[in-house]
């Protein structure tokens, strides 16, 4: 029996420690265990066991925690993240490793009510009618036997103190029904039948010995391709194995449950950071235990303990919300298909405007190409035509052009709705005084508040600090000189109200009161077509579908267009290719307008043509010639501190033992863009390498000749990153 267990803790630590094996205490790699650290006592894993090594003086195993063990391709895979990300090993294992609380593992059973057989000793007319309803002997919650009774719950407390009523104990509710995968449903498209069976075609069974394919679907914006990988994940489901269908943005998915509900019979399981402790550990067995077949989650269910995990689905592989900017910096997508290698099982990036990097790894071959052209139905793609600001301009102090506000009201008269489209947050960007030139700044960031104006507040939108508008200058004193510069959605919602009076307007914004549940309830009314206009950001051309909605207007197309970012142009793109895409998915044809001062740009006119393939092709071009991504790599290292002169020193001394070896470049440091974030001063080195080059083996040498940092100063590593703010 081995004597020594080495134990990785979920803790920023990089290695397993090794402890003594009692005596008749049996282990196996992945057990989840107890252990001592320091004055207290804590979990692991059970990493590796020594099997010649004696305990000696080693602190003891204090016991195994009764859970389902890590599995060897969910440990494999905790080893790869941190390599790749240069985490901590513990840090990774904490994404992967979520024991139940207290309250979760003695959750309280679920209890029902029936009928005893034997009549109230006191008689009333609303006891009448909670016994008429149980006279069938069904078993029933106490609730739902109030609310079909018609009274209130201490009436059905009563009659079971008074033993006409008896409980019974219940069988816990179940986290997720199981789907049906040959539940009826709407026929597919010629299209749609034929990429479906290229996805599946090559799908192993369960007794094959899988490489894990990854396949990219790409289809234009209503071309059905949801309902195409619903075909792989009924396929999934037939042969027993489990399927995670990753999203962006979670809570905002109840259009595409309900989607799911049609082809399937049933909701699928989700999981979020919503998910309440006790529902949340149930699901997490369930998904151990192999009985929940389907889970549709947020880039963390990517750690769910899957017993026999059969499909992939990254949905809008493109987003950028797949990419975790704290603690271990990891891209959900690219974790996928690492994931999908471990297991055996193939993986489904789907994107109507695929990242660079996947239409490269398409075309070289390295993931297969399944490609729908045209929308379901034969519908057309919307007319889209831009509106040059330097020729139309609104009138003063407005933001919507004269050509955009007559296009809304022919989009009204013919009882259609109009979106209206700006990705940026709150009342305006910026308050400022005009007597004395004063501008409202966050104390802990260097980023202008932004003012919300139906929270009455100045809020800043990277630490969350809010004070409320004042009457009068803070710096001057002034009364009545504070003005707003620039639009958010919550001002041209306003506009719009003093242009069309009489219509129906929904704001869509993800900061508004009421949070997911307001939102869910505010996209609903929308596809209904319960309202006229709609304003909104950037989660309205998230895979929504709007069948009364023929026209967009795109307000600020320029919007990212001028950043420092590599990615600038390619997220531009996608942001107005999905959200034009939003017009005309009904019966009736669409139409997008785009206001913009250089209509001219490559991005705007790839837009205007819809000649996808050819912005693809010249931003592809670029990325090689210059050797970024995916052509090249990129590595950053954040120096952060609370004294910015120590974090500038601090990423002067990494420069200057940076020692690049051939085909490796350091940049920097320099000052990141948003300099002070929640009261940390922050300074940038970029390592640009050629492709080949092992950047991780690299980083790590030069950390380990680099100075430590010291005090509140920190360094944090980014490999392949994806924001440069």
């Amino acid at each position: 029996m081995p004597a020594v267990a080495e134990i990785l803790i979920p803790l920023a630590l990089d290695t397993a420690y090794s402890y003594a094996v009692p005596a008749g205490l049996t282990l196996a790699e992945g057990d989840i265990v107890q252990v001592p650290l320091g004055p207290r006592e804590t979990i692991g894993v059970v990493w590796g066991l020594d099997e010649r090594a004696s305990g000696g003086n080693l602190r003891p195993v204090t016991g195994k925690v009764e859970t389902p063990p890590l599995s060897a391709s969910l440990r494999k895979l905790v080893d790869w993240l941190a390599r790749y990300t240069l985490a901590p090993k513990g840090s990774a294992l904490a994404m992967a490793l979520r024991l139940p609380d207290e309250a979760a593992r003695n959750e309280a059973p679920r209890v029902g009510v029936r009928a005893a057989g034997k009549p109230p000793t006191r008689q009333t007319v609303a006891r009448g009618k909670v016994m008429a309803v149980a006279a069938d002997n069904a078993v029933r919650g106490k609730s739902a036997l109030a609310k079909e009774a018609g009274v209130s719950l201490s009436v059905v407390d009563g009659l079971i103190d008074d033993g006409a009523l008896e409980t019974v104990a219940l069988m816990p509710e179940p986290v997720a029904l199981p789907p049906d995968p040959d539940h009826p449903r709407v026929p597919l498209s010629d299209a749609q039948a034929e990429a479906a069976h290229a996805l599946i075609a090559n799908a192993p069974s369960p007794t094959d010995a899988a490489t894990g394919e990854t396949i990219l679907l790409e289809g234009v914006t209503g071309s059905g391709k949801t309902e195409v990988y619903f075909e792989a994940v009924a396929e999934c489901v037939r042969q027993g194995r489990q399927a995670l269908v990753l999203m962006p943005e979670i809570a905002l998915t109840a259009q595409f449950l309900d989607r799911f509900a049609g082809r399937f019979g049933v909701r699928p399981a989700t999981w979020h950071s919503g998910i309440g402790g006790k529902r949340r550990e149930r699901l997490r067995a369930g998904v151990a235990a192999g009985e929940v077949s389907v889970v549709v989650g947020a880039r963390s269910a990517l750690f769910l303990p899957f017993r026999n995990l059969g499909l992939i689905v990254v949905d809008e592989e493109h987003e950028s919300a797949y990419k975790q900017e704290d603690g271990v910096h990891y891209h959900a997508r690219d974790m996928a298909v690492v994931r999908g290698k471990i297991e055996g099982c193939p993986v489904v990036l789907a994107s109507a405007t695929p990242s660079i990097e996947s239409r490269v790894n398409a075309q070289s071959g390295r993931y297969r190409h399944v490609v729908l052209p045209g929308r379901f139905g034969g519908r057309p793609m919307p007319d889209i035509a831009a509106i040059d600001m330097r020729l139309d301009k609104p009138e003063r102090g407005r933001f919507l052009s004269p050509p955009m506000v007559n296009a809304v009201k022919s989009t009204l008269a013919a009882g259609d709705q109009a979106l209206l489209f700006l990705n940026r947050r709150g009342y305006a960007p910026l308050t400022l005084c005009r007597a004395c030139g004063h501008r409202y700044q966050c104390r802990n960031c260097s980023t202008w508040l932004v003012e919300h104006r139906f929270r009455r507040a100045l809020v800043c939108h990277q630490c969350g600090y809010a004070e409320r508008k004042p009457e009068a200058c803070t710096e001057c004193g002034a009364f009545d000189h504070l003005t707003p510069c620039g639009p958010g959605v919550e001002r041209i919602a306003e506009e719009v109200t003093e242009l069309f009076p009489e219509q129906r307007i929904v704001v869509l914004s993800s900061d508004f009161p009421g949070g997911a549940e307001r939102l869910r309830q505010e996209l609903e009314t929308v596809a209904a077509g319960d309202c006229d206009i709609v304003v909104g950001t950037q989660l309205v051309a998230k895979g929504h579908n709007f069948p009364h909605l023929t026209l967009v207007g795109v307000l600020d197309a320029d919007i990212g267009l001028t950043s420092g970012d590599p990615r600038a142009a390619e997220r531009t793109f996608q942001l107005l290719q999905q959200v034009t895409g939003r017009a005309g998915r009904g019966e009736r044809p669409g139409r997008a307008l785009v206001q913009t001062y250089q209509p001219e740009h490559p991005v705007i006119a790839a837009l205007l043509s819809g000649d996808a393939d050819r912005f693809y092709e010249e931003e592809i071009w670029a990325r090689e010639a210059a050797g970024l991504p995916p052509f090249g790599r990129l590595a950053a290292l954040i120096v952060s501190g609370e004294e910015r002169e120590k974090a500038e020193a601090h990423g002067q001394a990494l420069a200057r033992v940076a020692e690049p070896p051939p085909g490796v470049s350091v940049l920097g440091p320099a000052e990141a863009p948003l300099a002070l974030i929640r009261g940390r001063w922050r300074f940038r080195l970029l390592v640009k390498t050629e492709r080949g080059i092992d950047v991780q083996s690299y980083l790590r040498d030069w950390l380990a000749r680099g100075p430590k940092p010291r005090g509140n100063l920190k360094v944090a590593i980014d490999v392949d990153p994806q924001s440069f703010l």
